[in-house]
């Protein structure tokens, strides 16, 4: 089967099965979790960028990238002062 068509049959199914009467609620769930975690990830991007120029380096993995999406900015901000503290 072609690629293109599997792909197509895909974005047709999805809003058809979302119409049906699927629950919204885990759907929603999961899109709010993964916006948190892509913004997360953002953040972290940019502070390592900016702050390279200072010597600080917060690498992106699992645990800084949950720890970030959950608590949000106060997570950002502690890990940047553990970062400080430890080295």
């Amino acid at each position: 089967m072609d690629p293109v068509l599997v792909i197509l049959l895909l974005a047709l199914a999805i809003p058809l099965l979302l119409i049906v009467g699927m629950p919204a609620s885990p759907i929603k769930w999961l899109g709010q979790a993964f916006m948190k975690v892509v913004i997360a990830v953002v953040l972290l991007f940019f502070i390592n960028l900016f702050g390279a120029e200072f010597g600080l380096h917060i690498p992106i993995n699992g645990f800084t990238t949950i720890a970030s999406a959950l608590l949000g900015i106060p997570g950002i901000l502690s890990l940047v002062a553990i970062h400080i503290w430890v080295f």
